[in-house]
This record gives structure tokens, sequence and C-alpha cells, in this order.
């Protein structure tokens, strides 16, 4: 190893251990003062822009029970998710879960707002996904809705729905990292069966992998009130480990470089040109590199790409080898039969 990789490597593990210490000083819940880019931060507002009654009287049971749930959530929050509630409009949350390992969201961050109604536990708090424009999950729309059986938007058993007397925001908060943003998103849509379409899964994911990057560069743009620090520090932490999924999923995916006529381009990898890959992974590194990450530049080299290429190419070689057997085939089966045929036709007419 040269003594320039040696500093590199050495300046990236001290700056991974600063950001990791700092990450464990960002409380998992906190409450804070600045609403202001709430999605929510105009409902439940009466014509003066006062609160409702039910969210500033202290004998109010839906205080009283938004306060319970600030309690469940300072002592029982998976390590993985992050909320902040507000001093001055206690019927907001904003909450950010941090992409699992072995998941096409796989560091990725994704960040709900979250209001409690006038008449909560009777309703379910309203849920709203900070999506950037991109649907990277079927239960995830690009619009910002958030389709899930526990919030009453989403068809499901009566167990698994909104429940006054049983169901919390933790319980939302968890069904959203384990049953929403999973290991086998295809398989969220309905009708989907696990033992079927395993290709079309895999390509899925790896679509959603690209929209989880581009999720990533638009919060660094532009993070979320009260999380500034939190996605900073995330990105310099994670950079280098992103970089090196990326690489993976570009060669993986080569294989699945082209698409089938009756299945729509959107679950293809194929859709997305390698040349479109090469640039989003250049504007990944520069933005984790003006983040203050020490990026090392090792994950999309020029035999990644060519690997990736040979991939695509072969495959595609494949497919048009295919059609023209199957062309051929169809040629002979011209000859032979057209013969037949019109022996047949001049009988008919005799």
């Amino acid at each position: 190893m040269s003594g320039e990789i040696k500093k590199a490597a050495a300046t990236t593990n001290a700056t991974n251990v600063a950001s990791a210490k700092r990450m464990k000083e960002f409380k998992q819940f906190d409450i804070v003062s600045d609403y202001s880019d709430h999605y929510f931060a105009s409902l439940n507002l009466g014509f003066f822009g006062k609160k409702k009654d039910c969210f500033t009287n202290a004998n109010s049971g839906v205080l009283k029970k938004i306060m319970q749930e600030w309690k469940i959530l300072k002592n029982s929050l998976p390590e993985t998710i992050y909320v902040r509630a507000y001093e001055e409009r206690m019927d907001l949350l904003r909450a950010v879960i941090v992409g699992a390992a072995g998941t096409p969201y796989d560091d990725g961050l994704f960040f709900f707002d979250f209001a409690f109604p006038p008449d909560y536990p009777n309703s379910p708090p309203k849920a709203y996904y900070h999506s950037h424009g991109y649907h990277l999950n079927p239960n995830l729309y690009g619009d910002g809705k958030v389709c899930l059986s526990l919030l009453n938007t989403w068809n499901g058993e009566k167990e698994a729905r909104w429940n006054p007397c049983k169901s919390t925001i933790l319980q939302v908060l968890v069904s959203l990292q384990g049953l929403v943003l999973n290991e086998k998103p295809y398989y969220n849509e309905p009708g989907r069966r696990h033992s079927q379409n395993k290709k079309l899964s895999k390509r899925y994911n790896s679509m959603m992998f690209l929209l989880s990057c581009r999720t990533m560069l638009a919060l660094l743009r532009k993070p979320p009130r009260s999380f500034e620090g939190f996605v900073h520090e995330h990105f310099c932490t994670r950079a280098n480990f992103i970089l090196q999924a990326f690489k993976a999923n570009t060669v993986c995916s080569a294989a699945f470089g082209h698409h089938q006529d009756n299945v729509s381009h959107f679950f293809f990898e194929g859709s997305v040109k390698l040349h479109q890959k090469t640039k989003l992974y250049l504007e990944l590194e520069n933005a984790f590199t003006k983040n203050t990450a020490s990026v090392t530049k090792l994950a999309f080299t020029d035999d990644t790409k060519n690997e990736a290429l040979v991939l695509h190419t072969s495959n595609n070689e494949g497919l048009y080898q295919s059609k023209q057997i199957w062309g051929l085939i169809g040629l002979v089966l011209s000859i032979v039969c057209l013969p037949l045929l019109f022996s047949v036709f001049l009988e008919l007419v005799g």
C-alpha cells in the first residue's frame, strides 16, 4: 500500500470515528421548537391560526394521550429510528428511519411527518412521506402518500388496522421500518407471491436502490429542520459504504440488461443506462465530498464499468441470438405450411 493510500485510509477512519461519535450524541427522541417546514404545520389550526383546545388544554384526553406516546417513544425507539416532537405544536411529530442492511434501502434516510387528529386516538395519525418526488416503494408514493393498514390507508385485516385502545405511533414507525422498507418491497403490492417473479423482485430492488441514492442527494441539498446535523454526520460515516454498495448494484444488475415487452420497464434495471448510473455515482461522490466526508475513490472504477458493460452486452447478445433462432423457426414453418394451406384452399374452392 502506497503512502498516499495509507494516508487517505487513515484520514477516512479518523473522520468516520469522529462522525460516529457525534451520531451517538444525537438523541433518538427530543423536543424542539422549529416546526416551520413540517408538512402539517397548518393543520389543526383555527381561523385565527390558534391551536385547537384539545392540544392546549392540560385536562384534554388527547393531550394526555400524546404525552404518553412521547414517553413510549423516549424509552422504546429502535436504534435506527429518530423522532422529534415540538414544544409549541404537540400535535406534530417528525421521524427518520435509517434503511436496514440487506434491503435496497440500506443506509438511506427516510423522513416522515405525522399529525395527531383532534379525536386522537379514536382516529390514527395522518402521515406524510418526504419522497422528493420518488416512488421508491409500493406503499410510499411520490406525492407523499403513505399506504399502511395501521394508518387505515391500506386494505388489511381488522387486526392489522388502527385500534384506539392498543395502537401507538411507535407501532406505526416499526411497521414502516419492518413491513414497508423491507428486503423484498416488490411483494408489498397485493397479488404478488414470493414464489413468483423472483427476477422481477431483484430488478425492482436495483431500481429502488438507485431511487434511494437520488433521495440521498435531495437530503444533502436540503436536510429537514432539526435533522441537519444528523443528515451531515450520517453521510459522513456511511459515504464509502454507500459507494461500495453502488458498485455492487451496478455489476450485479447488469445481468438484467433487457426487459420483456409484456412487463412494465419500470421494474427493470435495463431501463437505466450505464452512463446514467455513472453520472449518478459521480453526483453522489461529489455530494459526499462536499459534505466533508473523506471519500475513498475506489468504488466505481473503469474496471467496474467495463465489467458491467460486458455483462450487459453478453446478455443482450444472448437475447439477440434467441430472437434469431425463433425467427428462423418461423420462416421454416411458413415455407412448409404455406403449400399445404394453398392446396386446402384450392380443394375448398373447387
